[in-house]
């Protein structure tokens, strides 16, 4: 697992869940994630992240998401991103 700053976040309309892609600072690799209904774009860009960068690359759609963002979801489907207390 690493912590790293996403860089920028975008709508990505080419899946049927409504999506995002981020650029993580891991030597800059890509994720789709599903959380448009808990965070914006604006949000997200500059937010640390805990994600695991060792697994093998998964295709979604048009893009190669090359890490999986660790978040916990409460009781009412909430997602929330882990993060830290302090940067880093």
């Amino acid at each position: 697992m690493r912590v790293e700053t996403i860089l920028t976040a975008t709508k990505f309309p080419k899946v049927n869940n409504p999506s995002y892609i981020l650029t993580i600072d891991f030597g800059i690799k890509k994720n789709s994630v599903q959380i448009t209904d808990f965070y914006t774009t604006k949000e997200l860009i500059g937010k640390q992240v805990i994600a695991v960068v060792n697994f093998p690359n998964k295709q979604i759609a048009s893009i190669q998401s090359k890490c999986l963002i660790l978040n916990g979801i409460g009781n009412e489907k909430n997602v929330t991103l882990l993060s830290l207390e302090k940067s880093m």
